[in-house]
């Protein structure tokens, strides 16, 4: 198979402050072990830093969670510098905004972290404490300040929409202290009721009401063109971002290129597609001489899912042609023009590419793809 050159190293850091209601990550509550046992997880992702099947240095290198920066600062900056010997072309720090300070900026910075993706959902208050966020709405300003003038390459802000009596008003008034900061990309997530977690028990209950898909998507469709006018362009699903500074370890896992993750649930696919992860549970992690498990090898049928999963959440779309040539496989003419017909997808030769309202609706869209693959002969597609 063919994909685009260089893989990217993602490290999960499964410490958080609390868990939020609304994660289904592998996360666990810091407690102090964060703090207790930083060097000790430094020395185990280290100690498979290099593996067999990616060869040479990462382009791209990812810390995220979890949050990275409840890591000791002291072993934070040893796991940046031993991963960045190799100068990556971008290294990516998740923090929020009660960890950064200035003395925290300049030591990931002087360690290699070129860009910081800053997790503050929302700036007021009320949600903020639903959402289980430690930072106040002072906190978070003080933090941007901070990242914006701190000299990094590139730096994100994360924003969430569709909270539970959330309002247009409330949004706008997220977006006015954000921009007022001219972040040059913006990550923004409507929130989802993931199964498992304490909002989907709130839910269960009649505790909690979140927005339709309907009200949601109005609240989406104001964020996303209220970054458009400050400059700041849609390039994925849930990623925007001021020309030149779209991430590009994110924008690798889109594009197909291979990727090693390290640390508990981090998930690995490799140069020949195949794939594999560590363990999820930190305990068993820890534990463990070997944490990989659920290795699988490549089909035509999952590298030719995984291409559509990827290239529709994104404006470069999906080369049909390419995809026919690498898997055998292929969405069915009628379907695609369908998609065309419907506005939801442009044709650029063999590619095709998601419109505006196809990036708002890219499950749907992805799903209709993915019914219609079929096989390609030399006389045509067949089922």
């Amino acid at each position: 198979m063919t994909v685009p050159p260089g893989w990217g190293l993602y490290v999960h850091v499964p410490w958080c402050r609390i868990r939020c209601p609304y994660c289904p990550f592998v996360v666990v509550p810091d407690g102090g072990t964060a703090a207790r046992d930083s060097e000790a997880f430094v020395d185990r992702i280290l100690s498979w830093t290099d593996h067999p099947a990616f060869p040479g240095a990462p382009r791209t290198v990812y810390l995220g969670g979890g949050t990275p920066s409840r890591l000791a600062l002291p072993a934070l900056t040893r796991l940046l510098r031993a991963l960045t010997a190799h100068a990556p072309e971008e290294v990516t720090v998740e923090a929020n905004p009660e960890d950064v300070t200035p003395a925290w900026l300049d030591a990931a910075l002087d360690a290699g972290m070129t860009r910081l993706s800053l997790g503050v959902q929302t700036m007021n208050g009320a949600h903020a404490r639903r959402l289980g966020r430690a930072h106040t709405p002072a906190d978070a300003r003080r933090a941007l300040a901070l990242v914006a003038d701190a000299g990094l390459t590139s730096w994100s802000v994360d924003v969430m929409v569709g909270l539970p009596e959330q309002t247009l008003a409330e949004v706008d008034e997220d977006l006015d202290a954000l921009l007022a900061h001219a972040p040059p990309h913006v990550s923004l997530y409507g929130l989802t009721i993931e199964p498992g977690t304490p909002f989907e028990r709130a839910v269960a209950r009649g505790q909690l009401v979140p927005p339709d898909n309907d009200a949601q998507a109005v609240l989406l469709d104001r964020v996303v063109a209220r970054l458009r006018a400050a400059g700041i362009h849609r390039y994925e699903v849930s990623n925007a971002a001021r020309p030149g500074h779209e991430a590009v370890h994110n924008r690798g896992y889109w594009q197909g290129r291979p990727y090693l993750g390290l640390g508990p649930g981090a998930h690995s696919s490799t140069p020949e597609g195949a794939r594999f992860q560590h363990v999820d549970d930190l305990d068993a992690w820890w534990s463990v001489p070997d944490p990989e498990t659920g290795h699988e090898d490549p089909s035509p049928e999952r590298t030719a899912i995984d291409r559509l999963l990827g290239g529709l959440r994104a404006i470069e779309g999906i080369d049909l042609a390419a995809l026919a040539r690498d898997t055998g496989l292929s969405p069915a003419a009628s379907c695609v023009q369908t998609l065309v017909d419907g506005g939801l997808l442009d044709r650029e030769g063999s590619r095709v590419v998601p419109t505006e309202r196809g990036l708002a609706l890219a499950d749907a869209v992805t799903a209709r793809m993915v019914d219609a693959l079929s096989l390609v002969e030399a006389t045509g597609p067949r089922r």
